[in-house]
């Protein structure tokens, strides 16, 4: 039965683990992990409230996601629920599945179309047939998770600036950009190529967050007391960064600030932003030019995107413009119906890590 308190309504172990769907063992399981602590009446019969139903709610979001209990005590233990947090995951996640869903529902029609005219379907139809239709290669879950850990609070410890030491110098993150990590007094402070000094606060002395965006960064050593790489967690993914000399970060911002000055564009941007705008107009994703980052960011955004560039119509023109100081080549796009400017940058792998579009 529940009982009610003022305006508040509580629960007791029966009746909230058959309304939520639990068992009373995981009910109890949950609370001897400290993630949950239902209030006791006075013949020590449990209580459970609305802040114990939001965080066992928590609780099921991340288990859906994959996190075995261990994670999931490691990661909300003695902090506060984040119900937002978990809703905002969740919707992301149920959208990509509906898009997906839907996606693989038109490619299915399409093929039972084919088949009844007594055609039959290609290798390159069978393939995509079953990468989409079946659902099997997203990583939504993964990132899902990582966008909320990454975006719960952190808390500020002091270090002793000496043992940051060991992991000043210059990294060079996979999309090409060079990451200088300094120590200014007690301070300490991150700046990628082309953007602003941020500062970096310590959680200890190997993993630091910023304030400025959710993001964070893990240093990690081989053998040696020196960091080696550097790990930037951000936006659900991680990116891993090696270190290099000076020299060689002079020598590539060199590079690049001549690119910058010269108006030098990558060799393939302009041909893989023609293809891209092309296919997005199309309603389909060019994963095979994407990084993998990327590609999950475009699946997303690919509604309304495509519904822009069906409303610019046919492209007409597209022209370069400059390099920006990190690297992007810039772009503007004229089309029968408007004007977009277009950013394109590569990483080492020869595939796109950025692109962007905007109003001109």
């Amino acid at each position: 039965m529940s009982a009610r308190n003022d305006s508040e309504i509580w629960l007791e172990a029966n009746e909230c683990s058959a309304r939520i769907g639990l068992s009373k063992r995981a009910l109890r399981l949950y609370e001897e992990h400290g993630l949950i602590r239902p209030r006791r009446t006075q013949k020590g019969w449990r209580l459970y409230g609305a802040n114990e139903i939001a965080r066992l709610h928590e609780i099921l979001a991340l288990k859906r996601l994959g996190l075995s209990l261990q994670r999931i005590t490691a990661l909300l233990q003695g902090k506060a629920t984040d119900l937002a947090g978990v809703l905002s995951i969740q919707h992301d996640l149920l959208a990509e599945q509906r898009e997906r869903a839907e996606q693989g529902l038109a490619l299915v029609r399409a093929a039972q179309a084919k088949l009844a005219t007594g055609a039959s379907l290609t290798a390159d139809e069978l393939i995509r047939l079953a990468k989409e239709a079946n659902m099997t290669e997203s990583n939504t879950d993964t990132v899902a998770w990582r966008r909320y850990d990454q975006a719960r609070p952190r808390t500020e410890v002091k270090i002793d600036p000496r043992r940051f030491e060991r992991c000043t110098g210059f990294y060079k993150h996979p999309v090409g950009l060079i990451m200088a990590v300094t120590l200014e007094g007690d301070r300490f402070f991150l700046q990628l190529t082309g953007q602003p000094k941020v500062e970096l606060f310590a959680e200890n002395e190997s993993n630091f967050f910023l304030k400025v965006v959710p993001a964070q960064l893990t240093f990690a050593s081989a053998g040696s007391d020196r960091a080696e790489t550097l790990t930037l967690h951000q936006g659900g993914y991680e990116a891993v960064a090696k270190r290099i000399d000076e020299a060689e970060a002079k020598r590539q911002s060199e590079e690049l600030g001549e690119r910058v000055r010269n108006r030098v564009p990558h060799p393939r941007s302009e041909e893989t932003l023609r293809d891209f705008l092309e296919q997005q107009r199309c309603g389909t994703i060019p994963s095979e030019l994407l990084s993998e980052e990327l590609a999950e960011i475009v699946r997303e955004q690919q509604p309304i995107v495509s519904a822009e560039l069906e409303s610019k119509g046919d492209l007409r023109k597209l022209g370069f413009r400059r390099v920006a100081d990190d690297g992007v080549d810039i772009y503007e796009a004229q089309f029968a119906q408007g004007t977009l400017q277009c950013g394109i940058g590569f990483g080492q792998d020869g595939r796109v890590h950025t692109l962007w579009m905007l109003p001109a």
